[in-house]
């Protein structure tokens, strides 16, 4: 049953990273055209000259700025922290809280087993004393 989920997992992981890459790609044919049809409006049709001369360059920088993120974030931050180091982060973080609550448990212990022999000693001398006051009222 583990290994259907596993093969499960590898499927769905593997889905989603072609999304990923299909989007970048996506992005990219997009960001070719409408670059072009920047260059087209500016160049051609004087869309803008009045406004900022070679405002097109700008805008395209941009462009390629955030196609330049989507591209970090698919190639490489994701192949640094994808699915497998989201799992052994989070399996890190589990065995750290089972190591606290194991820890927390054991002083629990600790102090019950105390708090037992306290508990066992005062109840030892409360014998011994009612056990002397009893010889001493039988010596009398």
């Amino acid at each position: 049953m583990n290994s259907i989920n596993e093969q499960h997992e590898l499927y769905e992981n593997a889905r989603n990273r072609t999304k990923q890459k299909k989007r970048l790609y996506t992005h990219f044919i997009i960001f070719l055209v409408g670059a072009v049809f920047l260059i087209l409006l500016n160049k051609v049709l004087k869309v803008g000259e009045t406004f900022v001369e070679n405002w097109f360059v700008w805008a395209i920088t941009l462009w390629f700025f955030f196609f330049v993120l989507h591209f970090i974030n698919v190639f490489v931050t994701n192949r640094f922290m994808g699915k497998e180091w989201e799992r052994l982060q989070t399996e890190k973080l589990v065995k750290a809280q089972e190591l606290k609550i194991a820890k927390l448990e054991k002083e629990m212990a600790d102090e019950a087993a105390l708090k037992a022999e306290k508990t066992q000693a005062l109840y030892n001398y409360e014998i011994t004393k009612k056990t002397e006051k009893e010889d001493d009222q039988k010596i009398q």
